[in-house]
């Protein structure tokens, strides 16, 4: 139940994430490390990778495809966190602070339980929920 509770939140969350990606690209645009190439269609294209993710994720008829939606939120997670370190960077260099620390570190350390919440929400993973087997016993 809250497997499934969650699997949707983080769906509709990347779903929403996508649609700004697409919608509204320049906030993207100005975070993006330099020695990204095209960056406009790099912006682009991770919209349409979370909003495929995000509906991977709800579909109900293949679990395969949901696990691998899982699996591809996870990498997309990952893949963006230098953008998210250069973001962070750009903002501490402000003479305002930008969003300042309140915002980024929470943030930095919010990326791996993403990582793990698309895995686990896939049904990719079960850790650390999962029963340990004993040794000797069935």
């Amino acid at each position: 139940m809250i497997r499934t509770a969650l699997r949707w939140l983080l769906a509709a969350f990347y779903a929403f994430a996508g649609y700004v990606h697409i919608a509204d690209p320049a906030p993207f645009l100005t975070i993006m490390p330099t020695w990204v190439p095209m960056p406009g269609q790099v912006v682009f294209w991770t919209g349409i990778a979370e909003l495929l993710g995000a509906l991977a994720l709800v579909q109900g008829w293949n679990p395969t495809l949901r696990r691998a939606g899982g699996i591809g939120l996870a990498l997309y997670a990952v893949c963006v966190f230098p953008a998210n370190i250069h973001h962070f960077a750009l903002d501490m260099a402000r003479p305002d602070g930008g969003l300042g620390l309140g915002y980024h570190v929470p943030r930095m350390f919010a990326q791996p339980l993403i990582v793990w919440l698309a895995l686990w929400t896939a049904g990719v993973t079960d850790w650390p929920f999962a029963k340990r087997k004993r040794a000797g016993r069935p």
